[in-house]
């Protein structure tokens, strides 16, 4: 079994077991827990479940679209095929100020990757997608909104910081995704991948998604090992990076598992 697969099943039992049942903006009640942490040693495993079939390549399309493009664009989306944010997209087209738009606004990578290759010891080093002044001229409030950066020994090193976390749906994504963005960074910046830390202040599964979670952790015992992540060594510019350089090798998973998207 992977240890994502581990991990993540762990945190999905407890909170079915031992989550808080209420009401939120969506409409649809949630089991919650506060304050729920996987690790993983980037250099060991890539993070992915087996469980069930995570999209990979719309996640590294999405997290392209964000961090490379700083995209606001629904549109560059559609002509990918991912359609994750047309029930968020406004009239314009756009998301409006959120995600890539604020990346782009405060040149957040550039200043990263400066930072990383210059001063890599520096205690400052983030991304950071919560801009008060630019929350509600955005069409949804990031979830994952901050990424702190640590150097080690000559590993890169990530805590991602989610406010809000769909465990059936978003969470699998995101954990994904943000994994690969470490390795990314790291081979432009001419460190090795190292810990990779999710930290989800809200972990949620909503009502009607119960059966979906029940579903997959009946599906324990089917785990697969993790597979390999590839990606280009040609590739020393972040911003050269296509989805046609990043793949997995060896990816086994079980079925799709079909759950509602809370809007």
């Amino acid at each position: 079994m992977s240890l994502y697969d581990q991990q993540y099943l762990d945190i999905a039992a407890r909170i079915l077991e031992q989550g808080y049942f209420d009401q939120n903006r969506t409409g649809i009640p949630t089991y919650k827990l506060p304050h729920q942490i996987m690790q993983f040693d980037l250099s060991q495993e890539f993070p992915i479940l087996t469980t069930k079939k995570v999209a990979f390549k719309t996640a590294v399309r999405e997290l392209l679209w964000i961090f490379k493009e700083q995209s606001n664009d629904v549109r560059r989306l559609q002509e990918q095929n991912v359609h994750i944010w047309d029930e968020w997209m406004m009239e314009d087209g756009t998301i409006g100020t959120s995600y890539g738009w604020v990346v782009k606004k405060y040149h957040q990578v550039d200043h990263l990757i400066e930072q990383l290759k210059t001063n890599p010891q520096d205690r400052r080093m983030m991304l950071n997608l919560w801009q008060i002044p630019y929350l509600d001229t955005g069409a949804l409030y990031p979830c994952c909104f901050l990424t702190m950066w640590d150097v080690t020994d000559g590993r890169l090193n990530c805590m991602l910081v989610q406010r809000s976390g769909d465990w059936g749906l978003g969470v699998p994504f995101n954990t994904t995704q943000y994994a690969v963005l470490v390795h990314l960074l790291a081979q432009v910046t001419g460190f090795q991948p190292g810990l990779f830390t999710h930290v989800i202040n809200n972990a949620h599964i909503y009502e009607n998604q119960v059966e979906g979670i029940r579903t997959q952790l009946g599906r324990r015992d089917q785990a697969f090992d993790a597979p390999k992540l590839w990606i280009n060594p040609e590739i020393t510019d972040f911003y050269q990076f296509t989805d046609r350089d990043i793949k997995l090798i060896g990816y086994q998973h079980l079925d799709k598992i079909k759950m509602e998207v809370a809007v």
